[in-house]
């Protein structure tokens, strides 16, 4: 159940809503959703990094075309990359932990290319190396109905996910933060070797297999956090191992 209240901001020209848990004084960790979700897909995460042991300030914005954000009707990786960017320069916050989950992982490895001085330690839940998809993703058909996100965010980004630019590829060097990567394993329909290809291009980066498929930390959230919470709290990458075993399915 979602119990943060919402809030608005203006960044790189459109309204972005967000939600925020945890003592406004306390470190900032970001979170950034999977496509189709928002920033209430991160709940149940939030609320145990504001209230652990370490305790957090959380903030889990809406990316533009999805939930209470602007749906501008234009949409790339790159252009949330800079709403994330303004949206943390708007409410000042000059360094933070960033945790992405598929899409919001991409986001989130872009920022940390583009402004790796932003971004202190960084998790990636289930994302793959920029491949081009082969063969290419065919265009979806839109659903009956409304939907929560703007069905041309979907056209746009699949575009995209076919046809990565190189560029995502050779800057990951640029990325200095640590970096954690949890894999969903293989009834995960992301490629699990894409998985074990982008953390080798990071510099340093760590991977760890929980056996959940790609809604990670929906499915098994208190594993995710074990080894989220270690790794911000304590600042090493966490070991590189399968977890599968530490709770039964």
């Amino acid at each position: 159940m979602d119990t943060a209240p919402l809030h608005t901001v203006k960044a790189d020209g459109i309204t972005l809503a967000y939600r925020a848990w945890g003592p406004e004084t306390a470190p900032p960790v970001l979170l950034l959703h999977c496509r189709g979700a928002d920033g209430a897909d991160w709940t149940h995460v939030a609320e145990r990094l504001a209230s652990g042991a370490h305790p957090r300030r959380v903030y889990a914005p809406d990316l533009r075309g999805h939930g209470r954000s602007d749906w501008p009707g234009t949409y790339t990786y790159e252009a949330m990359r800079d709403d994330v960017r303004a949206f943390l320069a708007v409410l000042g916050i000059g360094r933070t932990d960033v945790v992405g989950h598929s899409l919001g992982g991409a986001v989130a490895y872009l920022l940390a290319q583009q402004v790796p001085q932003t971004v202190r330690r960084l998790v990636l839940e289930d994302v793959p190396a920029p491949i081009p998809l082969d063969p290419p993703r065919p265009p979806a058909d839109r659903p009956d109905g409304d939907l929560p996100f703007d069905w041309a965010m979907i056209r746009a980004t699949d575009d995209q996910r076919n046809a990565p630019s190189p560029g995502w590829w050779h800057h990951m060097s640029r990325i200095t933060a640590r970096t954690l990567l949890i894999a969903g394993g293989p009834t995960s329909p992301i490629p699990q070797d894409q998985v074990s290809t982008l953390a080798a291009l990071i510099p340093d980066a760590r991977l760890v297999t929980v056996d959940a498929g790609h809604l990670v930390h929906e499915t098994r959230p208190e594993e995710f956090l074990a080894v989220v919470e270690e790794f911000l709290a304590d600042g090493s990458a966490a070991r590189e191992e399968d977890v599968t075993s530490r709770t039964p399915a």
